[in-house]
Order: structure tokens, then C-alpha cells, then sequence
């Protein structure tokens, strides 16, 4: 029986192990709404509120300027990437290659090689570092997680690696897409 309504969390179920069930189980129940899938657990991913569709707004703008966009590469907003056989997650914004958009119309699971996060106020410490260490295992060279409070965007290269960028300092999405780069205060203006 299809659902018409989105799940609750009482309701959503547990027993999925891998993104193949996950996958199953929401094209036969979900009728509406984003869900990650995290090793069993099924997260909703709620969409993005209007202060963060300015962020995203700038940002495909920018890119829209790089010799990528004119390749036919993309960043999109809330589009799955697929980390393994037992974890999808659905990035802010994600950037994939010509060739990864040839793949997905191929009905291949790509990756991200560069996600985008802006920071919510429901995110706990230990959900960003589980979605950055996600990104990079499934093979992202680039992360950065945006922090409107506090005007600073963390541009994470591993796992381990990261450096905040405030004011006028700019940042680059090298060596993903190097000419997508502006001051973060342009961001936030």
C-alpha cells in the first residue's frame, strides 16, 4: 500500500541494512521528503529553508562563471550521492562531472567529488563529522560545511584537514573546480 504522507519517525522502519532495501522500501512507501541512509538508520533530510537558498543561490551563480559549467559539470542542490553499499547521503549542494552525469543516465550510483553543507540548527557536532567522513569514503576530494551564524565556511580536504575562512579571505574550490572562488563576505552580503 503506497503511503500518501511521510513517514514519522515512529513509523519509519529498522530493519534495512543495505541502500538497495532502503531504496525498495522508499519507492514503495515515501510519497514526499528526503531521506539519507546511514548503516541501518533511515535520517530525514529536511529541505532547505529559505535562508539557505540565498547561499545556495550565490553559489551556482559562481559557478555558472567556471570553465566547468561551460563543460557541461554541474553543482546541484539535494541530489543523492551514493558513499557504499550502505550509505546514501543527499549533500546541500553536490558537484558532479559530465562524465558522472553520462553515468547517472546510464543508471550507475555516482559519488560526490566536492558536497556543499550549510549548517543547520538541528546538525550536532557528531552529525557533521559523520557526513564529512562519509563524503571523503566514498571518494570526495573536497567538502566545505558553511556556517551562516557565524559567517565562516570550513573547507575540509580530508577528513582531518580543514581551515575556516571568514571576512575577506577567499576560498577556492581547488583542486575540484579552482576557478570557483570569492570572499566569504561576498557570500554573506
Amino acid at each position: 500500500m503506497l503511503m500518501t504522507a511521510s513517514p514519522t519517525l515512529e513509523t519509519l522502519p529498522t530493519n534495512l541494512q543495505t541502500v538497495d532495501e532502503f531504496e525498495q522500501w522508499q519507492r514503495q512507501y515515501v510519497s514526499e521528503g528526503s531521506y539519507e541512509f546511514v548503516r541501518g538508520r533511515i535520517i530525514p533530510k529536511p529541505s532547505m529553508k529559505q535562508d539557505e537558498i540565498d547561499i545556495a543561490d550565490f553559489l551556482i551563480r559562481a559557478f555558472m562563471q567556471t570553465p566547468q559549467f561551460a563543460q557541461k559539470h554541474t553543482l546541484l542542490p539535494e541530489a543523492d550521492s551514493y558513499v557504499d553499499g550502505v550509505r546514501k547521503r543527499i549533500p546541500d549542494l553536490t558537484y558532479f562531472t559530465a562524465e558522472q552525469r553520462q553515468a547517472i543516465r546510464n543508471g550507475e550510483r555516482v559519488k560526490t567529488l566536492f558536497a556543499i553543507e550549510i549548517l543547520s540548527d538541528s546538525e550536532t557536532f557528531e552529525d557533521v563529522n559523520a557526513k564529512i567522513q562519509d563524503y571523503f569514503d566514498g571518494g570526495a576530494r573536497l567538502v566545505w560545511y558553511i556556517a551562516p551564524k557565524l559567517q565562516k565556511i570550513y573547507v575540509y580536504t580530508s577528513p582531518d584537514e580543514s581551515k575556516a575562512y571568514k571576512g575577506q579571505e577567499v576560498v577556492s574550490a581547488a583542486p575540484v573546480v579552482p576557478e570557483l572562488q570569492f570572499t566569504v563576505a561576498e557570500l554573506f552580503a
